[in-house]
């Protein structure tokens, strides 16, 4: 894939929804719920500032993130969903 956010954007590829609850019970796709987790794919060179500088991202390629629920854009490219939002839309990178 060759997508490259600008600015302060990043690219994530989505986590799969849950497909079934934790009591064994599988969900429909109209019940599944929108994930909010998933992985940097690719990141913009950072917000421009007022100087003219290049402010630096947070976030790096193959971070995992949760990010918020109802932010950004969808895309579907070559069968993949992705979602682009801005840098400030992320909540929080998930260690391991």
């Amino acid at each position: 894939m060759k997508l490259k956010p600008l600015d302060d954007r990043v690219v994530i590829k989505q986590s799969d929804a849950q497909e079934k609850t934790t009591g064994g019970i599988i969900l429909p796709d109209t019940a599944k719920e929108k994930p909010q987790i998933g992985k940097v794919i690719a990141t913009g060179p950072g917000k421009l500032l007022d100087d003219g500088k290049r402010s630096k991202m947070s976030v790096k390629k193959k971070d995992d993130v949760i990010y918020a629920k109802y932010i950004g854009s969808e895309v579907e490219i070559e069968g993949e969903k992705y979602v682009i939002l801005k840098e400030s839309d992320i909540l929080g990178i998930v260690e391991k």
